[in-house]
């Protein structure tokens, strides 16, 4: 296994949108695997392919206290949301933010598993904002999107501004 480079914003890459996965074989397991690898080491809880700069649709989550209740979801759509609330969330590819986004609370996924066999599921809570945040990286958008612009300038320039002075400080578990 590897550890990928996250891209960070403003990364134009970052608005990739991604695509279909056709092909279930050991390179997709293989990226599964090195992207968990990344989210773990990173740490976070989810990590889209977009963010390592990869054009399959794939995301990986792991929501557990331990980091050993693994999720990868292959070609994922969400059929049904249900109920809102507005909850903190930060993301590895904008280091050190945390701001507040509504997302629905409960939600139903479809997806493929690295075999290619579909799964139907419901989640809720954290995994509910946990999924939804990282199907928005596979449109190519990003959770400021949902601030105003002026916080999206803010976070913008400061992350620009560490990027000239060195890596930002960690702060937090990300998304």
């Amino acid at each position: 296994m590897a550890i990928l480079n996250i891209l960070h914003f403003p990364d134009p890459r970052l608005r990739n949108k991604a695509q279909v996965v056709k092909t279930f074989d050991a390179d997709l397991r293989k990226l599964a695997a090195d992207m968990l690898e990344t989210m773990y080491q990173a740490p976070g809880i989810g990590l889209a392919s977009i963010q390592v700069n990869d054009p399959r649709r794939l995301v990986v989550i792991d929501v557990s206290e331990n980091h050993d209740d693994p999720l990868c979801l292959v070609n994922p759509v969400i059929l049904e949301k249900h109920g809102e609330h507005k909850m903190d969330e930060g993301c590895l590819s904008v280091p050190g933010v945390f701001e507040p986004v509504v997302r629905a609370t409960d939600i139903k996924v479809r997806a493929q598993n690295l075999d290619g066999e579909t799964i139907e599921f419901a989640a809720d809570d954290l995994l509910a904002v946990c999924i939804q945040h990282e199907l928005d990286h596979l449109e190519g958008k990003l959770f400021i999107d949902n601030l105003s612009n002026l916080k999206r300038q803010r976070i913008r320039k400061k992350l620009e501004k560490e990027s000239r002075q060195g890596q930002p400080e960690a702060a937090g578990q990300a998304l």
